[in-house]
């Protein structure tokens, strides 16, 4: 179920003795890599706990209406555009007859009608229910009502609680997951982990001055937004940049090289894929003063040291803990070619990507980049991508990077 990996599932309860297997269900949809949040009827609450539910979601439970804090929050229209697919397991006889009416009394019954995305329902209820006209009639009209976007799952044959047996009973919640999960294509970096580091680092002087470059961190953003749409679990680990963490990304912020070297080597950690797309400062002040530095006289001397070559610390590490794949960046100004090929080699990449910084349309701060990936241990292969806007080039990148990876 790698394909329920970052999305969006709004899992919802209606009452009936089934509300038990509704837990599993949530820790099936979680252990795959999804994002669930809950909303309960009345009728479920009798049934099962909304703590249960939230301890096993990780987010607190939504049941009311007209809750002033969910309203503040994430109110029923948010909650609606947020889902990536709604699955209600268990739905009763009365809550498929709602639906079918177009009631929205209550939040489930209103998020239903306010999205778009693909619904789910797994009923459950009496084999004497099931089998009722009505109940066939409702779910006739919930076919015509939702057309594509419905999937009925189930119910199952067997047993039942009230002693009768016959169909009625909700699937597994393991046959409910794998259909969420067959909503969604499978993409190329579906269940893949991928660590990004991106935005340029700061190396102390003083208490109040550093050296730095002009790197905007940009690309490395949009590297992580599209590894994450690839269906990746993403960890971005990214110096001190003006720009808001990617949605369903883990951030990670850090200041100097040595932050981010610690950051990336426990990251790297069962990592798939390392991007190394930060501009590193290549040296730092030998010694840090304690106090400001006072403007006493027209001349200063900083003696610098190098800094650890992270993205060459990743890639040095033995098998297994070697990521499959290191990508390395080389930012030029000239021989563009050259330094990135000798870059390649030297650090032990299994890619680098380069690009000409030296023109001002596709370098530091500029919403557009133009590049090209070099990958091979001798015959090299390479890949050009013309100037385009860093989100869109993004994801053809991540696309080639994935390519390269073992049976990928």
């Amino acid at each position: 179920m790698n394909s329920l990996t970052n999305r969006r599932i709004l899992v919802g309860i209606s009452g009936g003795i089934a509300a038990y297997k509704s837990a599993e269900l949530v820790r099936e949809l979680v252990r795959a890599g999804a994002d669930v949040r809950v909303v309960m009827t009345a009728g479920a609450m009798e049934f099962i706990t909304p703590l249960t539910l939230q301890a096993l979601s990780g987010h607190p439970v939504h049941h009311a209406l007209l809750d002033p804090e969910a309203e503040a929050g994430m109110g029923h229209i948010e909650l609606a555009r947020w889902a990536d697919a709604i699955v209600i397991a268990p739905a009763s006889a009365n809550l498929i007859s709602r639906l079918a009416q177009g009631m929205g009394n209550d939040l489930l019954t209103t998020l239903v009608l306010a999205a778009q995305s693909p619904l789910l329902i797994a009923p459950a209820m009496n084999q004497a229910m099931w089998s009722a006209a009505s109940t066939q009639s409702n779910l006739e009209k919930l076919q015509q009502l939702f057309t594509d976007r419905l999937t009925l799952i189930g119910p199952a044959a067997g047993s039942q609680a009230c002693g009768d047996i016959g169909l009625g009973r909700m699937e597994e919640p393991t046959i409910i997951a794998q259909a969420v999960a067959d909503c969604f294509e499978s993409l190329g970096l579906a269940g893949k982990k991928v660590v990004i580091t991106a935005g340029p680092t700061r190396e102390a002087i003083d208490p109040v001055r550093y050296i730095s470059n002009h790197s905007s961190g940009k690309m490395g953003y949009a590297l992580a937004a599209a590894a994450r749409d690839a269906g990746a679990q993403v960890i971005l680990i990214s110096g001190p940049v003006q720009l808001a963490c990617p949605d369903r990304v883990e951030c990670i912020s850090v200041v100097s090289a040595d932050n981010m070297l610690a950051a990336s080597q426990s990251a790297a950690v069962d990592a798939d894929i390392v991007i190394a797309a930060a501009a590193v400062a290549d040296y730092r002040p030998k010694s840090l003063a304690d106090q400001k530095i006072k403007k006493s006289t027209d001349e200063i001397s900083l003696e610098l040291v190098k800094n650890p070559d992270i993205v060459a610390t990743i890639a040095a590490l033995p098998q297994p803990e070697r990521p499959s794949l290191v990508v390395g960046f080389a930012a030029e100004t000239q021989q563009v070619e050259a330094y990135a090929l000798g870059k390649l080699e030297r650090k032990n990449l299994d890619m680098i990507i380069a690009n000409d910084v030296s023109d001002t349309e596709i370098g530091f701060n500029s919403d557009d980049n133009a590049v090209t990936a070099y990958w091979g241990k001798s015959d090299h292969q390479r890949q050009t991508f013309k100037r385009t806007n860093k989100n869109t080039l993004a994801v053809a990148l991540m696309s080639t990077i994935a390519e390269q990876l073992p049976n990928g």
